[in-house]
């Protein structure tokens, strides 16, 4: 197992009753992360109020990264995140994800120097997410009837070390922040996230293509680390275009570090 310490940043926005059952299936973690920091993109008073009721409950730092809201700034509030992060290895999830009780300590088993890892989320069906935000029951089994993904819902050891590794082919095919992980420095070396993103899609792809143009490899973590995905209605797609260019831009000029990034809060 490596030695290093783990930030556990989890992106949140005005949705306290998922931010609930993640922080539970936090306290369930056979290997707790060193510290979590909730990436807040602008939340009212009842997240704040539950972060803190959970602070009392942790045996460890809990920090409430928050920031104005003034739209959609996933990219800025992760980065303000990952700069306050005390952690060598960043494991970052959304606020919509149950963690299987195994999640960070494959994490950590899985971790490799100059390369950052793509998890899966094993979706669940709208009826099933309906009835945990009603029970709290966040237990699921290898093939829930409630997971509409059930394949990504495995969690086996002998799997996970034949389908999981280094990714050659598609390396920028569904590049999610929702299960991801990388070292600190990493991330700090290609400026972090791109803050001209703006509204929903393509910055964790832009980061994703920054980190392959830095030489940081892309590995795919298969039937491990899993994480169930509370269903809930899609983003406003209004600037897709826009980013979208952004991400074009990144990967014609082969860019590595962005102008508008993480440098300004470190």
């Amino acid at each position: 197992m490596h030695k290093f310490k783990v930030s556990l940043i989890i992106t949140t926005y005005n949705w306290p009753e998922a931010l609930f059952l993640v922080l539970k299936s936090v306290k369930n973690q056979f290997r707790m992360p060193d510290e979590i920091i909730v990436a807040d993109d602008g939340s009212n008073k009842e997240t704040a109020s539950l972060i803190k009721k959970f602070s009392k409950e942790f045996k460890l730092r809990i920090i409430h990264s928050w920031q104005e809201d003034k739209g959609f700034r996933a990219a800025m509030s992760r980065n303000k995140a990952i700069a306050k992060a005390k952690g060598d290895y960043i494991i970052m999830i959304d606020g919509d994800m149950i963690l299987h009780p195994n999640f960070v300590k494959d994490h950590i088993y899985f971790a490799k120097k100059n390369s950052f890892v793509q998890g899966m989320r094993a979706k669940l069906s709208e009826q099933k997410s309906n009835e945990i935000m009603k029970t709290k029951d966040i237990h699921f089994k290898n093939f829930d009837k409630g997971l509409k993904s059930k394949r990504y819902g495995i969690n086996n050891t002998f799997l996970a070390s034949i389908f999981s590794g280094t990714c050659y082919i598609n390396k920028l095919n569904m590049l999610q922040t929702c299960n991801m992980a990388f070292y600190k420095n990493d991330a700090l070396k290609i400026n972090g996230f791109n803050e001209d993103f703006i509204g929903w899609g393509r910055e964790d792809s832009e980061f994703g293509a920054r980190m392959l143009n830095s030489k940081i490899a892309r590995r795919d973590l298969r039937f491990s680390a899993v994480a169930y995905h509370i269903h809930h209605e899609g983003n406003s797609r209004k600037m897709l275009d826009h980013n979208h260019e952004i991400y074009l831009n990144t990967l014609e000029k082969k860019l590595v570090r962005c102008k508008n990034g993480i440098d300004k809060y470190i």
